[in-house]
């Protein structure tokens, strides 16, 4: 006798993919349309390019032809993700290189403002911090815009990284070779501290930010010169031992012209020297502040790591942002799907599992593309069961 399968009332058909993509599809009637360019319809949709894009970052694919082959053998794959009437090798490449871009940003700045106001914000005491840094990604040498040495080949992102929320809200894209510095002014915002490694440091730039009202927390360097304007008290027994208001750099060469405060403390032996014009936090905040841009570091290397990011699918600059944008926007993703159904923060366990659970969904779906019912019994295991 044939075995029959019914729809128990524990089982959702798709659950965990269908709750991670929720804000998605939230914030999709507001984008703007994607048109196409000639008389004929799109191959894949903008919808379809995202969805694709994402599944690419979290099922953590080696390549763009590895994600294309997915698409086609894989059922859920087949079914949920990839455009309805498939898409083949050159269609996908050349749109992924030339289309979307508009649209994939709006959509993060959106998901970005959505999540900000969901999220819960840690560390309200030091204000609205941004960790700014930037990152090398390896190019390859047909990567002729990605300039960075001589036989080499290197692109770089600049990203804003909300550390209250503990997610990216700003990313800028250049060649190897560009500085950092001019980045901050377009990720800071007035009222907000960007928190810096010495890098950052530039006398002017602290000028410049100050008279804008964006404020900052920058290492700078032990030999940069200092005219002492006025010391703070500092605790005998804090980590502390340099609390002064001061003018950095040499005079008539590189002097700031507006004061700053200096914060010296000792960590391990090391010496930090840290430049802010926050005189409303108290010498330890500013170094535990100084500390929490370690997090930004963190978050590079998991974003690389385990959504695969710079496993490059374009090598157009055009391209590659788009791929960055939906690296993020994946990141912001799970951001919201661990807040929402486990109050965590994003972490590797979560993410195989919500991998492991996806895949699991997927076989489920196989099943019942073959038998054409389904069957559910909720035992201890989570396993099916056929009923004879």
């Amino acid at each position: 006798m044939p075995h029959t399968w019914k729809l128990g009332k524990h089982w959702k058909k798709h659950e965990t993919h269908s709750n991670l993509m929720a804000p998605i599809n939230n914030v999709m009637p507001d984008i703007t349309p994607l048109l196409s360019r000639c008389n004929r319809p799109l191959q894949m949709s903008f919808e379809d390019q995202l969805n694709i894009l994402v599944y690419f970052h979290l099922e953590e694919h080696r390549s763009g032809r590895h994600l294309l082959q997915v698409l086609k053998e894989e059922h859920f794959a087949r079914r949920y993700i990839a455009p309805v009437d498939g898409i083949e090798k050159s269609s996908f490449f050349e749109d992924i290189g030339s289309r979307g871009l508009e649209q994939m940003m709006e959509v993060f700045g959106k998901l970005y403002g959505k999540a900000a106001k969901h999220l819960p914000k840690g560390h309200a005491e030091l204000g609205d911090l941004v960790l700014i840094d930037g990152s090398l990604i390896d190019a390859v040498l047909s990567m002729y815009w990605a300039d960075y040495r001589k036989g080499s080949k290197k692109a770089k992102v600049h990203i804003g990284f909300d550390l209250n929320r503990g997610i990216p809200k700003k990313i800028f894209l250049s060649d190897g070779k560009e500085a950092e510095r001019p980045f901050v002014e377009k990720i800071l915002a007035p009222g907000e501290t960007g928190v810096m490694d010495r890098g950052y440091q530039s006398h002017k730039l602290f000028d410049v930010w100050q008279t804008e009202g964006k404020h900052f927390i920058c290492r700078i360097k032990a030999s940069t010169e200092k005219t002492m304007v006025r010391t703070n008290a500092v605790q005998a027994d804090s980590i502390v031992f340099f609390d002064a208001v001061v003018l950095l750099g040499t005079t008539t060469i590189n002097q700031t012209a507006r004061e700053v405060r200096l914060i010296g403390y000792q960590v391990d032996g090391v010496d930090y020297w840290i430049a802010t014009d926050r005189h409303d936090l108290t010498a330890e905040q500013i170094a535990f502040a100084y500390k929490l841009r370690w997090n930004i570091e963190i978050f590079f290397g998991w974003w690389k790591r385990h959504l695969k990011v710079y496993h490059l699918i374009s090598r157009s600059q055009y391209g590659l942002m788009v791929q960055m944008l939906a690296g993020l926007i994946t990141y912001v993703l799970l951001a919201i799907y661990c807040h929402d159904q486990h109050h965590e923060k994003v972490s590797v366990k979560r993410l195989r599992e919500i991998s492991i659970n996806i895949r699991n969904e997927m076989s489920f779906e196989d099943i019942v593309n073959e038998t054409g019912v389904w069957y559910y019994q909720p035992p201890k295991q989570d396993r099916l069961y056929a009923n004879p």
